[in-house]
């Protein structure tokens, strides 16, 4: 799975330059070479559902209106907060009242798997796939081009029910990071640790050294916390005994699909974890605390505190602004060598699902229409102008002197942030328009080169993430482009929040010594049984057989 990665990213940095050639040679884009939708006569009218932030006005939007001028379309718009967001899209569909558009933002809320079969079986949602061969040349590449895309939104019965964001955020990819106190461990006079027994030693003198220098036993020689995802302690350090990926505790080996959580591997790593629990190493509020809490920790006034924070990027735990006090002394740690490995956990940064739906209130041109204008935006110009704004306004081209995030490839934008006072300016769809931002593309965003300093952020985590590249196994359980047979899903949804319920707090039980792993491991062992485990490694054999990434 790891070499499938690495073909990807070549691929699509190949396909990067295609595209922006499919945007020069096609007008900007219009799919299949073809002149802008109904470019005299009546406008195409488009009822959407859409989510909409604060700052933004859909209805005045000015990317809006070029949609409109270009694709000569007519928006009525059904525009709701985040909050509450998925309740109201399931009401209008349980009403029957409902558009001819879902446009949504991932991460807010988008149609699930199921409902994707459910409704597209019944005839409410329509598929995609003639209309992308017809009309969308650019997003058919992007599939044809991205094994992981396509199969996560190619349902087991073929059909393109909806099509999900592609947004490949490298440092999303490798979630479960460490973020070391540099400072203190040069007052120290210590080195970076590269095992996991050295990490111990190095979080002992944090805890007995006194690194801030004020006197007190007050340090926090590691935290974390138990939201949002990739602040969690235990599978950074797990992944020196066994793989863990934090999210369904599945491993694989010769394509069989396995559970890490009952292996002899995974309970040596609960001990390593418990014996650092022991010894006072870890803040007990890290199982447990919020994102709020654990960030009181790494920001405290008084003195510094925090000798090692997990999180995706440091800004989760402590103020990251240039002048903030803390901010720059948190380095990342690489994945560290324990007894049987030294993994980093990897997760595609695509979740499944769709947040763009067309439903058969459509007319069969508003159909063509809205799948031309979403294969506008898969190209260059449409991801840049959708998502960053105006050329001049929003966002700029390469200048002499500045340099991509990826310092070995040509820049290609660099965002102008809001000055002092400035109102919004709604100039793009932000989140909404996130379909074709593939790791080429990312990478030639123009960051500053101090990557201490507020522009030069995502270098840091871009930096932070090279360490921890191909440290995966060299296979994976590929839990997001796979498809669970209906006939299947809500027993596996079930044994799912089961298992994963069932392991963590056992982890958490074992680690605080609530549970014995000398005296409980078995019963915990056969608990697992009892949850029908069989079971559902079956059922996700069953997808990882018949997904078109296993094709």
């Amino acid at each position: 799975m790891r070499k499938t990665w690495t073909v990807i990213v070549a691929a699509i940095l190949i396909l990067s330059m295609v595209l922006a050639g499919c945007s020069s040679n096609n007008d900007g884009g219009s799919a299949g070479g073809e002149t802008d939708t109904a470019s005299s006569g009546e406008k195409v009218t488009i009822n959407v559902f859409a989510q909409q932030a604060n700052d933004v006005d859909l209805k005045t939007n000015k990317f809006t209106k070029l949609m409109e001028d270009k694709f000569n379309i007519q928006f009525n718009w059904t525009t709701v907060p985040f909050d509450g967001a998925a309740e109201k899209r399931q009401i209008s569909l349980a009403s029957g009242d409902y558009p001819d558009l879902y446009l949504l933002i991932p991460w807010v809320d988008r149609f699930s798997q199921t409902d994707l079969l459910k409704f597209g079986q019944q005839g409410v949602i329509v598929p995609l796939n003639d209309l992308i061969d017809q009309y969308a040349p650019n997003i058919k590449k992007v599939l044809e081009s991205n094994e992981y895309y396509k199969a996560i939104n190619t349902a087991p019965d073929g059909n393109i029910y909806g099509l999900t964001g592609l947004n490949e955020c490298f440092h999303c990819s490798y979630p479960n990071k460490m973020w070391l106190n540099t400072k203190w461990l040069k007052q120290l006079g210590l080195s970076t640790p590269k095992t996991l027994k050295e990490f111990k030693a190095v979080l002992e003198a944090f805890k007995t050294k006194d690194p801030n220098g004020n006197g007190k036993a007050d340090e926090v020689p590691l935290s974390g916390s138990i939201e949002p995802y990739g602040v969690h302690i235990i599978p950074y350090l797990m992944n020196g005994f066994i793989y863990d990926d934090d999210r369904t505790y599945l491993i694989m080996k010769n394509g069989k699909v396995d559970t890490a959580a009952n292996k002899p591997e995974w309970k040596e790593g609960l001990a390593y974890v418990k014996s650092l629990y022991d010894a006072g190493l870890i803040d007990p509020g890290a199982f447990t605390q919020n994102a709020e809490a654990f960030k009181k920790i790494g920001d405290n006034a008084d003195a510094q505190l925090l000798g090692v924070g997990a999180g995706m990027h440091p800004a989760l735990f402590v103020n990251t602004a240039t002048d903030a006090p803390y901010g720059k002394d948190y380095d990342p740690l690489p994945p560290l060598q324990g007894p049987h490995a030294s993994y980093a956990t990897f997760n595609y940064p695509v979740d499944p699902g769709a947040s763009f739906v067309i439903t058969n209130k459509a007319s069969k041109e508003a159909q063509i229409t809205a799948i031309k204008m979403l294969d506008y935006i898969y190209t260059q110009e449409g991801a840049m102008r959708a998502y960053l704004g105006e050329e001049g306004k929003s966002w700029r081209g390469p200048q002499e002197g500045d340099v991509a995030l990826n310092d070995k490839v040509q820049p290609l934008y660099k965002t102008i942030p809001l000055a002092s006072g400035e109102k919004p300016r709604n100039d793009n769809w932000g989140a909404l328009s996130q379909y074709n931002h593939h790791r080429a593309y990312r990478d030639a965003e123009i960051q500053g080169k101090d990557i201490y300093a507020a522009d030069g952020y995502e270098r840091r985590l871009y930096e932070a993430t090279l360490l921890m590249e191909n440290k995966e196994p060299e296979e994976i359980f590929p839990h997001w482009a796979l498809w669970v047979d209906p006939a299947n899903t809500d027993e596996a949804s079930m044994m799912q929040t089961n298992i994963k319920d069932y392991i963590d707090q056992n982890a958490l039980q074992f680690v605080t010594g609530t549970k014995s792993l000398d005296k409980d491991w078995d019963a915990y062992v056969k608990g697992l049984e009892d949850l029908n485990m069989k079971r559902y490694l079956e059922i996700m054999q069953a997808s990882y057989d018949s997904s078109t990434i296993n094709k």
